[in-house]
């Protein structure tokens, strides 16, 4: 069975909606699976551990749309995250979204 079809079908399991699984599944294809998973530390922090860490601040879609874009060092640890040149402001930005309510 392909990756994302299973991803979908679990994540459907867990009755979250078709926007969720589009976004999981952008997330999928631009490649942020590969060093950060929903529930768990991968080589980056997991997505809801981000949620957690960032849950109330102000202006932080822009902040986490920009890491995303053009990467970051320092917030996790000595570990940096690349930039991610693949994925388009407007992606970055839905990427946040998803990302701030797994919380």
């Amino acid at each position: 069975m392909k990756r994302s079809l299973l991803l979908c079908l679990l994540m459907a399991g867990f009755g979250l909606s078709n926007a969720a699984l589009a976004d999981a599944n952008l997330a999928r294809s631009k490649n942020c699976m590969a060093c950060h998973a929903v529930g768990n530390k991968v080589l980056g922090p997991s997505f809801k551990d981000i949620a957690a860490k960032y849950k109330g601040q102000k202006g932080v879609e822009d902040k986490l749309a920009q890491k995303i874009t053009k990467g970051g060092s320092g917030a996790w640890g000595a570990v940096p995250m690349p930039a991610n040149t693949q994925v388009s402001d407007a992606e970055a930005k839905q990427l946040v979204q998803w990302i701030m309510t797994l919380n």
